[in-house]
């Protein structure tokens, strides 16, 4: 990998940037700014559309974009978390320039009494079972990914989506060894993250033009 103090090629090099996507941090941030429900996302066109904006927003006037990878977790236990996973494997990764990783979500702990400290395994109004899930390694494996990458000189600049400060250290890392990140973020959200980065652009200014037809 290059020393610390390697800027970005010239623009008449074309930079190459990847898109990382964190699939339900970023889809939940947009669901909650839109505030009506699920926001359509065109899944298709939000890779070039990230790479082209996190560019624009540093001045970089050409690029070549390496395609994205989106992140996502499913609950197998759930007909909507199966219906989830088909979608995501057998369409999205389907698209050209997308791949995916789909985790599989993980119990979650039931909640304690904080009296005698027993697991609430039932409603103690209706008796439904209580069973939570959480999404564990997205993170993980985000990080990894573009540190691997990086290693393997496969872009010169990171597009990442998500407010997620787990990803804080990974992207120090890559700065020190001269790889550039961009978070298409949320401000104020995740402001640590787009400290940490090497610039940050709003994605919630130009939300519209995401939005699937």
């Amino acid at each position: 990998m290059e020393s610390a103090g390697l800027s970005l090629p010239t623009v008449a090099l074309q930079v190459r940037v990847r898109v990382f996507v964190d699939y339900w941090n970023f889809q939940l941030t947009l669901n909650e700014r839109a505030g009506r429900g699920r926001f359509l996302v065109d899944w298709r066109g939000l890779g070039p559309w990230l790479a082209r904006v996190a560019c624009e927003s540093v001045g970089l006037s050409t690029h070549s974009f390496e395609g994205v990878i989106i992140y996502a977790s499913f609950n197998p236990k759930t007909d909507e978390g199966k219906k989830f996973r088909s979608w995501v494997m057998n369409w999205l990764g389907c698209q050209p320039g997308v791949a995916v990783r789909c985790l599989e979500r993980q119990p979650r702990a039931c909640p304690r009494c904080t009296a005698c400290h027993r697991e609430i395994a039932e409603c103690p109004h209706c008796s439904a079972t209580i069973a939570q899930t959480q999404e564990k390694g997205v993170d993980t494996l985000i990080a990894t990914d573009m540190i691997r990458l990086a290693w393997e000189g496969a872009y010169d600049l990171a597009v990442l989506a998500t407010l997620d400060a787990d990803l804080v250290p990974a992207v120090e890392f890559l700065d020190l060894k001269g790889r550039k990140v961009i978070q298409a973020g949320f401000p104020p959200a995740g402001h640590h993250l787009a400290t940490a980065c090497w610039a940050s652009f709003n994605v919630s200014a130009r939300m519209n033009e995401i939005r699937r037809p």
